[in-house]
């Protein structure tokens, strides 16, 4: 939009470079270009103001596809003005020159053959293939393809509009039948997650499986070891035992080498005292073989006399002197 400054008599406008201005004074182009700025006098000027930049209209294309089912097809139409001259005389860009706004709506006039003439594109393009067609067609490909049919459209060439291209959004079906076609993708993609799952599942027994078979070998490795450890034990103790017992049995035996050894000495001791006692006593007896029976009976009175215990008195009456006087005399008639 061109700003204009008002003055007394006169004003001035200037305008933005993607803006066109043609001013026309009594019917005499005094400018004309992109940009422009200038005084101009209101009672006998003309402006027109026509946009030089990139704009873009949105359509949305309702059709029928081949098989009879709807299919909406949302395009966005880019246009520029090529030709501001060619523009300005077939539709009025002329400005208010108080406030720099267009009088009319240009652009609105630009839509409306540019609308049909997309539209008209679109269905050419969608309306002979078939649902699935259309949906699997490429947007990029139905782009070009509108773009060189709205290029070749002399309702568009004769305002001076230029098509810079066309792009296509995603192309929808009715719901129902939407969900319809949707219905067979995801099952598969549920298919497929069922698959992923009971391959997941089944790793996870097959982990499971193997970790309950490691824990079970790993058991019975443990229980033979134990085993063996028992075993280990045992004959530790029987060699132990056996060991004990051999040492048990030979300090036994020693015992009674011993016992037998001092037995028999004292034994043998105990014979050549007696051997010798009796060697001694059968010499004194010899000895004494010759003595007459007085000294003996004098000997055996002195040996019991060491033998009786000490007698601190003793008493002997006239009977028992008597007595004794007359056996020794017996004793020496025989």
């Amino acid at each position: 939009m061109a700003t204009i400054t008002a003055r007394p008599f006169v004003r001035h406008l200037s305008a933005t470079p993607t803006m066109h201005v043609t001013h026309t004074r009594r019917g005499v182009r005094r400018h004309d270009g992109a940009g422009q700025a200038f005084w101009f006098r209101p009672l006998d000027a003309a402006i027109s103001e026509v946009p030089l930049d990139d704009r873009e209209l949105s359509v949305v294309v309702t059709l029928r596809t081949a098989d009879l089912q709807q299919l909406s097809a949302p395009a966005t139409a880019t246009y520029r003005i090529v030709d501001p001259d060619l523009a300005a005389r077939r539709i009025d860009f002329s400005i208010d020159l108080r406030t720099g706004r267009w009088s009319e709506q240009p652009l609105e006039a630009i839509a409306a053959p540019l609308h049909g003439a997309t539209t008209a594109a679109v269905v050419h393009l969608l309306q002979p293939r078939t649902l699935d067609e259309a949906l699997r067609a490429d947007l990029a490909e139905l782009g070009r393809a509108a773009t060189a049919m709205l290029a070749d459209d002399t309702r568009l060439t004769d305002l001076g509009i230029e098509i810079v291209g066309v792009r296509f959004s995603l192309l929808r079906a009715e719901p129902d039948v939407e969900r319809a076609l949707q219905t067979p993708a995801r099952e598969a993609i549920q298919q497929d997650a069922d698959k992923a799952t009971f391959a997941r599942r089944a790793v996870a027994v097959e982990r499971e499986a193997a970790i309950g078979e490691n824990e079970l070998t790993n058991q019975v490795e443990l229980a033979r070891r134990q085993e063996e450890l028992v075993q280990a034990r045992g004959r530790n103790a029987r060699i132990e035992a056996e060991q004990a017992a051999v040492a048990a049995t030979i300090a036994a035996e020693s015992d009674a080498d011993r016992v037998r050894t001092d037995a028999q000495a004292r034994a043998d001791a105990e014979r050549a005292l007696g051997e010798a006692a009796g060697a001694a006593e059968q010499a004194r007896m010899a000895a004494l073989q010759d003595v007459p029976v007085g000294i003996l009976t004098a000997l055996a009175l002195r040996e019991l006399a060491g033998s009786l215990p000490r007698i601190e008195h003793l008493t002997v009456t006239p009977d028992l002197l008597t007595d004794l006087v007359g056996r020794l005399g017996a004793r020496e008639g025989r």
